[in-house]
């Protein structure tokens, strides 16, 4: 084999070392921006750590200072959880339905409304990131799961149906 061979051939690797090297960048690159959950364990993993979950969205979303005005004074959680996929993310999402009730806050502007009081319905929201739960105390008000899903056209994650 003359050198102008042993050149090109050297080039021929060195091409498809470079081809494989991006493809698999490519295909890593890809799964972080639409990761492939396993909904099943996602699922069961949640149901192990609602507890934990639910006392850290409550104890974020209570400094959170919002509502103005307001103190957050007891959460009580649903126990049905509905599942969906972010759209823009495919980031998997669960959603559950609480009642928060609220105190006002001595100089916050609202001592004298008499609403305060007044039980709230909501929806808490987690996420599914890097294959753990968390939540940044993200609630929206006067929506249950159900309605927050269409709202923000989330794509509903179900269970699939048992083979009989």
């Amino acid at each position: 084999m003359d050198a102008t061979s042993q050149s090109i051939a050297v080039g021929l690797v060195l091409v498809a070392i470079v081809a494989v090297a991006i493809g698999l960048w490519l295909r890593a690159r890809a799964k972080r921006q639409n990761p492939r959950v396993d909904f099943t364990a996602a699922r069961k993993q949640f149901s192990l750590q609602r507890e934990l979950l639910e006392a850290r969205f409550e104890t974020i979303a209570s400094n959170s200072g919002r509502p103005r005005g307001l103190a957050w004074k007891h959460c009580d959680f649903q126990s049905e959880v509905q599942f969906a996929r972010d759209p823009a993310n495919s980031q998997l999402r669960a959603f559950v339905a609480l009642t928060i009730s609220f105190e006002a806050i001595e100089g916050g502007g609202m001592e004298e409304v008499a609403a305060v009081s007044n039980l709230r319905a909501a929806t808490a929201l987690f996420s599914y990131v890097d294959g753990a739960w968390m939540t940044d105390g993200r609630t929206i008000f006067n929506l249950n799961p159900q309605q927050a899903i269409e709202h923000y056209r989330h794509t509903p994650e179900v269970t699939p149906a048992p083979v009989r």
